[in-house]
């Protein structure tokens, strides 16, 4: 009975330790830099090398002047010229975020709430010209994310209720009420055979 107490201990200490680990690897809830809510011109398509063709973030419809927005809440790490185009990034700890071509005044360490204005999209140096885009950058670290998924927009991850791969789970067939019965719908279905 004495290790009772103990064994509970350890459950209660994995399975916390479990719920940490899941909350870290789900993304945080973001809002649209743009609004009204944008047409996405251009998909996140990474690199395959540091070096590598690739689009490291989105491009975002928009018109000149139209006010960006900040994803998240952060503090501003950069803001300035970046081969022609104005750029500002807001770093929200692990990870941080880039809008250009965006004039502002706002200053580096600047604190902004989730949804704060950063500044306006320019048309000089837009990605998708003729058009003006908002290019929208997500980086953790070194590696470029999605940042559609900060918006519930990006790629969908479909895992099964039971957590057990698609192979491993045996369906059995349900039983039918009598040897040659049919469902109403296949029946009442014209030019359908059963």
């Amino acid at each position: 009975m004495r290790l009772l107490p103990h064994l509970l201990a350890a459950v209660a200490i994995l399975t916390l330790g479990a719920g940490r680990a899941a909350a870290a690897d789900t993304d945080p809830v973001g809002e649209w830099p743009l609004r009204p809510v944008p047409e996405v011109v251009h998909g996140f398509d990474p690199p395959s090398s540091s070096w590598g063709a690739g689009h490291r973030g989105v491009d975002l419809l928009g018109h000149p002047g139209q006010r960006v927005h900040a994803a998240l809440p952060g503090r501003v790490s950069f803001v300035g010229m970046i081969a022609g185009r104005g750029v500002i990034t807001v770093d929200h700890g692990s990870t941080r975020t880039t809008y250009e071509p965006v004039t502002s005044s706002l200053g580096v360490g600047t604190a902004v709430a989730a949804g704060s204005p950063l500044g306006r999209l320019a048309f000089p140096g837009s990605h998708c010209a003729p058009r003006t885009c908002l290019h929208w950058g997500w980086l953790e670290g070194e590696t470029y994310l999605d940042p559609l998924r900060l918006v519930g927009a990006g790629p969908v991850r479909l895992l099964p209720l039971d957590g057990l791969p698609a192979a491993s789970r045996r369906v059995a067939p349900l039983p039918t009420p009598y040897p040659d019965w049919k469902p109403i719908a296949t029946i009442a279905t014209p030019g359908i055979q059963p």
